[in-house]
């Protein structure tokens, strides 16, 4: 009798990514199994898929439904608020993990990810980024439908690179809202969305202001990457923004059609850029 074959976990939080990646390894012939995380995962996302829920304590949960579904490689992916130490509840498994993130525990978000993906390739697992799944997601430098930024945005885009290249040395955010020159607020803990609400109140006289999304320097790629939606597009026009710029090759884009039709509903501009190259072309 032919053993089952081996199959693709995806540890799930929020949004619509895992279904994105769940059907993208359905349709190349890989069994699928999802574990949502408690308070993250959204009930119509899994639905279709075989699934189990586990609190993001539960680690020997997690590790046991893993290996009785066969899943050999591991796909993290989804939006999780960082919990504190002492909500976590770990089980015995989670304790002996946490022992080992050490130190990992009080770095910032990249930090704490990496020792993660360490440790699960040391469990035996093969830890996949979902670009490698979802290619379709990833755009090339270029814009994306019909409005262009200007020069007063493609200035404020460069400056907004330098300031998110900063913060992502420092592992703090992935993003920064820039107007005529001036920074109106930058990305930490609270992510993109509370951040465009605090650009809002922010907002100066004049050209609305760009967002620009970039993947942290020397970032693990496997976990965490930049994501835009239509919903952060949504969001940025509420702010009063005039545009959206993100890093080519290493953003997902939740949904590229909805993306650029969004942006052309509300008159943004949306652009993959190179940050280098970005930084190059100045004046």
């Amino acid at each position: 009798m032919r053993a089952a074959p081996a199959a693709v976990g995806i540890l799930a939080g929020g949004g619509p990514l895992p279904a994105r990646v769940a059907e993208a390894a359905h349709a190349a012939g890989m069994p699928v199994f999802i574990i949502g995380f408690e308070g993250f995962a959204e009930p119509d996302v899994l639905a279709p898929w075989p699934h189990e829920y586990v609190r993001l304590g539960a680690a020997g949960r997690m590790l046991a439904l893993l290996h009785e579904h066969r899943c050999t490689e591991l796909v993290l992916i989804g939006p999780i608020r960082r919990p504190s130490l002492r909500s976590l509840c770990p089980d015995a498994e989670g304790a002996r993990i946490l022992a080992r993130l050490g130190k990992a525990l009080f770095a910032g978000d990249d930090g704490l990810l990496a020792a993660l993906v360490r440790i699960l390739g040391e469990e035996g697992f093969c830890v996949r980024g979902a670009h490698e799944f979802l290619s379709h997601s990833i755009a090339q430098p270029g814009v994306l439908g019909r409005f262009t930024p200007d020069a007063q945005a493609m200035a404020d885009i460069r400056h907004g690179v330098r300031v998110v290249q900063a913060l992502g040395r420092l592992d703090i955010g992935q993003g920064c809202v820039v107007q005529n020159g001036v920074v109106l607020a930058v990305e930490a803990m609270e992510g993109t969305d509370a951040m465009l609400v605090r650009a809002g109140t922010c907002q100066q006289p004049g050209e609305g202001g760009v967002l620009v999304k970039l993947l942290k320097p020397g970032q693990e790629k496997r976990a965490d990457m930049p994501t835009i939606g239509p919903q952060t597009l949504h969001n940025a026009h509420a702010a009063g923004l005039r545009g959206v710029a993100f890093e080519a090759g290493n953003t997902l884009l939740t949904d590229r059609q909805a993306c650029e039709a969004e942006a052309e509903r509300l008159g943004l501009f949306l652009i993959a850029i190179d940050p280098e190259a970005c930084l190059r072309s100045t004046p």
